[in-house]
């Protein structure tokens, strides 16, 4: 009987062993190799570089502030877009704070694109995303940016909705979700056309 115990207790050992080893040592290190080899950027954050200094990444949104950029979904993460306080703010749809917080960025959002009062707003222009870093916006939310954006910068709308055009992603495997535009990419884009 002793003699079953101690042999149990050894292939124990041996089976723990061997599995701490592959599943907490060689499969990882397969998968962060593979990862660095055939998809460096995207397994390093996709960050974005300028000049060569990063200035964000790809798959977060970050403040864009003045009437010469186009601006992000609403953030509700700590002191607005702060990555460490990432997470929805619970709110339901029939919450009295909510319906308030709409409101009060429909407004904001209507006067800074010199909006009339019938134009209907895109729900991404005056909600946060579930994780508040979305880092894109419908294509109508650059579209009514956009005249804003011209005027401030003194490009024609027609540049500008070419511009809007060529930072659109399509849908995901062409049926999931919506066309967006990466805002980001696109503000970044504005700056290098300076």
């Amino acid at each position: 009987m002793i003699k079953n115990i101690i042999n149990e207790f050894r292939i124990s050992i041996i089976a723990t062993v061997s599995f701490a080893l592959l599943l907490c040592g060689i499969y990882p290190a397969v998968v962060w190799l593979i990862s660095q080899g055939m998809f460096y950027g995207k397994a390093n954050g996709s960050l974005v570089s300028v000049k060569g200094h990063v200035v964000g990444s790809s798959l977060l949104t970050q403040r864009f502030d003045g009437p010469d950029y186009f601006h992000p979904r609403p953030s509700a993460a700590g002191d607005g877009y702060d990555a460490a306080n990432s997470g929805g703010s619970n709110l339901g749809p029939t919450s009295q704070k909510l319906m308030d917080k709409v409101k009060e960025c429909i407004n904001a959002y209507r006067t800074e694109n010199n909006l009339a009062s019938g134009v209907l707003i895109p729900v991404d222009a005056v909600t946060a995303s579930a994780s508040v870093l979305d880092p894109d916006i419908s294509v109508g939310n650059a579209l009514l940016q956009a005249d804003r954006v011209a005027k401030s910068r003194g490009l024609t709308k027609k540049a500008l909705l070419e511009l809007i055009y060529s930072h659109t992603e399509g849908r995901d495997l062409w049926i999931l979700g919506e066309p967006r535009v990466n805002v980001l990419m696109l503000n970044l884009d504005l700056d290098e056309r300076r």
